[in-house]
């Protein structure tokens, strides 16, 4: 199996994650809209003090969108605030194709796959809208 066929049966399987879901008493959610392919995703997250006690996405979107939506869920619950941080711009980082230090590169964990779409003008829209609204969101904190 080659490795774009890897990446495209990840974000297939990532797509059809549990981690879409409403959460009890969110203090932050933040939309994203991509008018140019319909998505619509809210990130929803439940923040206590400095940790990311829940995290989850609503909304519809792409396979590419869901998927990141997923990932980017998956990375941040159970963490606290800085790490998110230092995640959003290792991410943004990556897509931009800046160097990244190895501890940028380790933070990213699966997220990595979506450096794939960096170069696609329409699909890196999707790869990066739930990270938009996690920068909105972590500019509060």
């Amino acid at each position: 199996m080659n490795l774009e066929k890897l990446y495209q049966q990840t974000i297939l399987e990532y797509n059809r994650s549990d981690l879409k879901k409403e959460i009890d008493d969110p203090t932050d959610v933040e939309r994203g809209h991509n008018p140019s392919c319909g998505d619509d995703l809210s990130l929803v997250l439940k923040i206590d003090g400095n940790k990311i006690v829940d995290a989850s996405f609503l909304g519809n979107g792409c396979a590419i969108s869901t998927a990141s939506s997923a990932i980017l869920v998956e990375l941040i619950k159970d963490k606290d605030v800085d790490f998110a941080k230092k995640l959003v711009t290792a991410f943004f980082k990556m897509m931009k194709s800046e160097s990244l230090t190895e501890d940028e590169r380790n933070i990213l964990g699966n997220s990595e796959i979506l450096e794939i779409t960096k170069d696609m003008p329409a699909r890196i829209k999707c790869s990066t809208l739930s990270w938009h609204s996690l920068k909105v969101i972590l500019e509060k904190y």
